[in-house]
């Protein structure tokens, strides 16, 4: 019967994979490792404290206290930093040290499951080739910036080599779910700013690019790459393999927008796009964009114009004025809401989603190939989320 170790067991991803492995039987135990335990475990889960920043040495005397072991590791551990080049030193040493110890403690692994992201392809970067395919060529080389997902998966082909492990990374996108305590996910700040318009206006005005608004998104339920890690660790033909792990659909904000304003019981204003923008913000992104990598291939070259976010309204500012705040706390006293839920939102990333101006599709004929068939449609998963949010305590509940 399998065992595993979790790391990031609070984060958006590691919390539905600790909660998977908990419900299946035949994951007899299972370490989750966090700073803090913030949801009630089934008897086969143990919580562990590591820190993932210290030494291998450290790491290992830490692991080896608290009898830390198992022959399957999900490494769902992230920490965000102030740069590219900092996200990659300090995640990639997370990997590299945590791998380590496991090595000094005589642990044996026999996988590993890595999950990434988007940023894979470079969706951050600018437009990108669509579908996004597995075999797509890594955005690296000069004048492009350092991506701690290529540094982790260098890290995770030479330990196993090493090790004698094999592995799995997963390729995410636009991620929808809830976690206990952690605010880095598009639903929360989607539905702050809904529940907030309703306080406000009764109104949900489409705060992106109007040239996104009928393009085209793939997200990724949580629940549903849990389902598919459990699945792909022990999927003998999926050894040293990636593969794209979004719903199945592909969706675009014209069609769920008006679901989203039916949920919270919004009216989307009238000619809503011709309505000016005194709060606007753009940024651009690349001046090389990502498909430029491949454009030699397909006939392309220099025609796909540079990546632009377009916010109409710009959403970090928007939480910080005083109308808003005061609306949501009001929402949050009356509801008896966790008040700091307004000012956590990752308002900055749900700005980039909606201001994008250039399709984000993954393909997944891969993972259909090698016998995955988990779908969900992604309107459903969102509404999922925002009901769970609700049970939280962390927005209002609907009429």
């Amino acid at each position: 019967m399998p065992t595993a170790i979790v790391t990031g067991a609070t984060g958006i991803l590691g919390r539905e994979i600790v909660a998977a492995l908990g419900k299946d039987p035949k994951w007899t135990k299972i370490h989750a490792l966090s700073r803090k335990q913030t949801e009630k475990y089934p008897p086969t889960v143990k919580h562990d404290h590591v820190d993932l920043l210290a030494s291998p040495q450290e790491i290992a005397k830490q692991l080896k206290a608290q009898n830390v072991e198992g022959e399957y590791l999900f490494f769902a551990a992230y920490m965000a930093t102030d740069s590219e080049q900092g996200n990659s030193d300090t995640n990639g040493a997370m990997l590299q040290n945590f791998l380590d110890a496991l090595a000094l403690n005589g642990v044996k692994l026999k996988r590993v499951l890595l999950p990434t992201g988007g940023k894979q392809y470079g969706v951050h970067l600018g437009p990108v080739k669509c579908p996004m395919e597995e075999s797509d060529p890594w955005i690296e080389g000069p004048g492009r910036p350092p991506n701690f997902y290529y540094t982790q998966q260098r890290i995770l082909a030479a330990e196993g080599k090493k090790q004698g492990f094999d592995w799995v990374v997963t390729y995410p996108n636009d991620v929808v779910g809830v976690a206990r305590g952690n605010f880095m996910n598009l639903s929360t700040a989607l539905a702050v700013y809904a529940a907030v318009n309703k306080e406000l206006t009764g109104e949900l005005e489409f705060p992106g690019a109007e040239s996104f608004y009928n393009r085209f998104d793939s997200f990724t339920y949580n629940k549903l790459h849990a389902e598919f890690s459990l699945w792909a660790i022990l999927e003998p033909k999926c050894s040293n393999q990636g593969f794209n792990v979004n719903n199945g659909d592909v969706e675009s904000w014209a069609n769920m927008w008006p679901k989203l304003a039916k949920k919270f019981g919004l009216k989307i204003p009238s000619k809503q796009f011709d309505r000016p923008t005194p709060d606007q913000s753009i940024l651009k992104l690349a001046e090389v964009t990502p498909y430029e990598d491949v454009a030699s291939t397909n006939g392309m070259e220099g025609k796909t114009p540079r990546g632009t976010v377009t916010q109409r309204i710009d959403l970090v500012k928007w939480s910080q004025k005083k109308e808003v705040k005061e609306a949501w706390n009001k929402l949050a006293e009356r509801d008896g809401l966790e008040k700091d839920v307004l000012e956590k939102a990752t308002w900055g990333f749900l700005g980039f989603v909606l201001g994008r101006n250039y399709d984000v599709v993954m393909s997944m004929s891969k993972a259909r190939k090698y016998g995955w068939t988990g779908y969900i449609d992604s309107w459903e998963s969102l509404e999922a989320s925002f009901d769970e949010l609700a049970k939280e305590k962390m927005i209002p509940k609907f009429a």
